[in-house]
């Protein structure tokens, strides 16, 4: 696969998407002075190139009850134990995030909790895994920076 260099153009129409992955490609065409067909064509190379890969939706979790958060540092017995234990960490549907670490932890989970009693309970099912030294929970006192356009434009800059 050949590499793939973003333009302005590309640049902008990645900006309207992050904001909205609803927008349709019309408004972003009219924004831009291009036509909706530019717009479909150039998200389809961006899609072929893996720049773009689906498309998520973001909820509001506060108005579904699971505004608490809490970050878990999992402690193995064993580090090739991992696999099995990422196994079980994702049969609980209340561990959103894991990742597999260097330093203090093997894995460093995220959790959504109805409340601090539920938090307990998801993090006692963690603890409860085989293979499972201990864990270490950090509570979210709340999201402060959550800006994927950021990180983007910095990108584009070094482009």
């Amino acid at each position: 696969m050949a590499k793939f260099k973003l333009d302005e153009t590309d640049h902008q129409i990645l900006d309207m998407l992050i904001e909205n992955t609803r927008t349709p490609f019309t408004d972003i065409a009219k924004k831009l002075l291009i036509s909706a067909g530019t717009v479909h064509v150039r998200v389809k190379k961006m899609e072929e190139a893996e720049i773009i890969i689906g498309s998520s939706l973001t909820l509001d979790y506060k108005k579904l009850g699971y505004a608490f958060i809490a970050y878990v540092g999992v402690f193995l017995k064993n580090t090739s134990q991992t696999k099995f234990v990422l196994e079980r960490i994702n049969e609980i549907p209340f561990v959103t995030v894991a990742h597999v670490t260097t330093g203090k932890f093997n894995v460093f989970c995220k959790i959504r909790a109805r409340n601090t009693q539920h938090a307990k309970e998801i993090i006692f099912q963690l603890d409860d895994i085989e293979g499972v030294y201990r864990t270490e929970t950090m509570i979210s006192l709340e999201e402060s920076i959550n800006d994927k356009k950021r990180l983007m434009h910095s990108i584009f800059k070094e482009m």
